[in-house]
């Protein structure tokens, strides 16, 4: 690294002029052009001096299908005639030999086409606004004279380590680099510039390293410290700027970029989301020099790890990063097809420098990516579920702590005020209000959508994708009530850690997370309708929208109208039903219906039902969190009527106010990979449309790579421990150069997020691979 800083850029009077054959495919928009914050670097300029494509003294070489005639075929020809079959005319393809062969003959249709001077037959043909120079023309005929030889596109070629360039200069390079720009620099028979001035060497390392100037005074210092010792000078400062916290929150900058992050949601009102922690882990995992792989995969698939950690966890956040509409009216698995194109395009450019996105609507016109290939590689990361993830915070624990123990200690402090006769009272009133409740354990609870999973406490769990209008059907035997009549049924909603929010639903809208709206409840008993009488509720609201949420509306018979708990987020609520008629439960299966209508997706994400066989009327309790009075301890009890008493409304008030002070828990977006027994199918989407899904596609790999080992499910860590492996000649490649490309302003590919064969090839191909070897 010191050794590289000690070079200066030559004059810029020496650089050739560069000539461009073909121009690259414009970047894929998801990924950021280069941001120049530092003076041009020590090697800058050198490789500036090379940029330049192909001169005109390689004709007098053998031709080489990569260097000399892709480019020409790419830039003019593969619109027509490329990999994609929709768009190909007169049925000829020229991107395979195979098929190519005949047209490319010596006295082949393709070279009388390009040398015809008549407007209907010159190919390219006017009207596609491409031409051919007559050097491209020179050059197509001597290669099909040469038997039209074809090679594989040099990026699609695994990468080998070259031998170290022997150079005439021997005495200038201080390291490996320095041999392969000499060596150029020699071709082109030009001279290393002089060493940079201390001064200009401080700036670079500042502002490579850490991304900031230094200040005068750390100038001075390091001037000092070069004049009587220079080598070593350099390599403490570097060690000291590499072991500084802002070494990572300089490269996380350009990964973010790529990562697509951002603290809003980007469509509509774009409103803020948390997903700070995922920028954290990138800056935290860069400071700890995490390996490239390791860094790789937990970004892709960290939380199938075995044991995942939370930071794994949190790493899955890159691909959280797309876009969220939380627009009423949307189609919420519409815009999830969205966020996967994206997702895919994504990984694409990232980890393989290809343009994939293109392949969504049609086979790419230019790089052997079909239309099939695309939607495999978005099975690969189709399967994953999309929770939120608690991400405790040490101060804000400590914090939440200290409020809650000033609450308890109002409480303890009221109790001890309490009149016993007041209190015997009301707690023998509490008793006489209630019923016993009984929970139902279903035996099957089914969705039109929603994975249903039933646990060992009877409650349910949904997971999986929602539509705006699910239905859930329950069913329960009743054999815990057997020989008795059911009187009431009560529906707990009940806060879950996977939930939005932490449920009970799973609605986002305009902000609110966790939310539901619950429409109607039906129920039958064998196929006969039970009637419910009336309904009651601990607590509901509709914070948008018309309309209230009194629990009656879930038996109205009316679609637009229901209950939910808004603004109260990870709190248990309940809502009771009185039947008109005591129901037997001899050899009865009760079928409960469910139906979550609104114009989002708004169902229930955690509850569970329960019934009582009491002959007395049943009514919700007065609040979310009541003890239930016929099992509860005397000191529970004590500390509801302090909660809820008349006579301490001024205890409550303080506890109120204290408990608005309680800092929320931080909480990151991440991803949570399908069970086995739910995967989630993947179509083929004819024009890369939403509505226009054709056959079921699995899970690979384009075919242009070695495929995914067969004796491993080809899953998203599959596919992430594919990326960083041998079989794929891409991702060194395109990780090292955009490492240079941050330092010199310009890759050693220019188009950085494409190695595809509109692309430049490399301006210094064996170091490319060297670096990435």
């Amino acid at each position: 690294m010191a050794q590289i800083y000690k070079k200066a850029p030559p004059g810029l009077q020496d650089i050739p002029p560069a000539p461009v054959i073909v121009e690259p495919m414009a970047s894929s928009p998801v990924s950021p052009q280069p941001v120049t914050l530092l003076p041009r670097g020590a090697v800058l300029a050198i490789i500036t001096a090379i940029l330049s494509p192909i001169t005109p003294a390689h004709a007098e070489n053998p031709l080489s299908f990569n260097r000399d005639v892709r480019p020409i075929l790419a830039g003019n020809c593969y619109d027509c005639h490329g990999p994609d079959e929709e768009s190909r005319k007169a049925k000829l393809r020229l991107d395979i030999r195979e098929e190519a062969a005949e047209a490319l003959a010596a006295n082949g249709e393709v070279l009388a086409r390009i040398t015809s001077t008549d407007p209907d037959d010159i190919m390219p043909p006017a009207d596609s606004h491409q031409k051919l120079e007559p050097a491209h023309i020179e050059l197509l005929s001597k290669w099909i004279e040469q038997g039209a030889p074809y090679e594989k596109h040099w990026a699609f070629e695994p990468p080998e380590r070259p031998d170290i360039p022997t150079i005439k200069n021997a005495d200038w390079p201080l390291n490996p680099i320095d041999h392969f720009i000499a060596a150029r620099l020699e071709e082109e028979n030009l001279s290393p510039s002089p060493e940079a001035d201390p001064y200009t060497l401080a700036r670079r390392l500042y502002l490579d390293l850490i991304g900031i100037p230094p200040a005068p005074e750390q100038t001075d210092s390091f001037v000092a410290a070069f004049a009587e010792h220079p080598a070593s000078s350099i390599e403490l400062l570097v060690d000291e700027l590499l072991a500084s916290p802002k070494y990572g929150e300089r490269w996380a900058r350009p990964w973010l970029d790529l990562a697509r992050y951002a603290d809003t949601n980007g469509y509509e009102k774009d409103r803020p989301r948390s997903i700070w922690p995922y920028r954290d882990w990138v800056i935290n995992a860069l400071n700890d020099d995490m390996p490239f792989d390791q860094f790789t995969i937990e970004q892709l698939a960290g939380d199938m790890l075995p044991n995942p950690t939370r930071a794994q966890r949190v790493a899955t956040g890159f691909h959280r990063n797309t876009m969220t509409n939380e627009e009423g009216g949307i189609d919420p698995l519409e815009y999830r097809y969205y966020s996967m194109v994206d997702r895919v395009a994504t990984t694409g450019t990232v980890w393989l420098g290809l343009t994939t996105g293109c392949a969504q609507c049609h086979t790419h016109k230019y790089d052997p990516i079909t239309h099939t290939d695309y939607f495999s590689l978005m099975a690969l990361l189709n399967n994953a579920d999309e929770p939120d993830l608690d991400v405790p915070d040490q101060e804000i624990t400590a914090q939440r702590a200290a409020i809650k123990k000033q609450i308890t200690q109002i409480e303890d402090d009221a109790i001890t005020q309490i009149n016993p006769a007041t209190f015997n009272a009301w707690l023998k009133n509490q008793r006489a209000q209630a019923v016993p409740w009984t929970p139902l354990m279903p035996a099957s609870a089914t969705s039109n959508l929603p994975r249903l999973q039933i646990k060992k406490d009877g409650a349910i769990l949904a997971s999986g994708d929602h539509t705006k209008r699910d239905v859930y059907t329950l069913t329960f035997p009743l054999t815990d009530l057997k020989d008795q009549n059911i009187t009431a049924l009560r529906l707990e909603v009940l806060p879950h850690p996977q939930l939005p929010a932490h449920g009970p639903g799973i609605g986002f809208y305009e902000g609110r997370r966790g939310d539901f709206f619950l429409s109607e409840i039906t129920a039958t008993a064998d196929g006969n309708p039970v009637t419910f009488s009336d309904a009651t509720h601990s607590y509901g609201k509709i914070s948008v929208g018309s309309g209230d949420a009194n629990a009656t509306n879930v038996i109205d018979d009316e679609g637009s109208t229901g209950w939910s708990t808004s603004e109260r987020e990870g709190e248990r609520h309940h809502l009771v039903l009185n039947l008109a008629e005591p129901l037997p439960t001899n050899d009865t299966k009760l079928t409960i219906e469910l139906t979550f209508e609104r114009h989002f997706a708004a169902a229930l994400g955690h509850f569970r039902f329960d019934a009582t066989t009491s002959p007395k009327k049943a009514v919700a309790a007065d609040t979310s969190d009541a003890p239930d009075p016929l099992i509860a301890t005397p000191g529970e009890m004590k500390r509801h009527y302090v909660r809820t008493a008349k006579p301490l409304a001024e205890t409550q008030k303080q506890i109120a106010t204290l408990k608005k002070k309680l800092p929320n828990v931080p909480a990151t977006l991440v991803l949570r990979e399908r069970p086995a027994d739910n995967p989630r199918p993947t179509h083929r989407h004819h024009r890369g449309e939403y509505l226009n899904a054709e056959e079921e596609v699995s899970p690979r790999v384009p075919e242009i790579f070695p495929q995914l080992p067969e004796d491993q499910p080809h899953n998203r860590l599959a596919f992430a421990r594919w990326l960083v492996s041998n079989d794929n000649p891409l991702v060194a490649r395109v990780a090292v150069n955009r490492a240079w490309q941050a330092i010199f302003g310009r890759g050693l590919v220019v188009s950085a997020d494409d190695f595809g064969t509109q692309a430049q090839a490399p301006t210094h191909p064996e170091l490319l691979d060297w670096l990435a070897r």
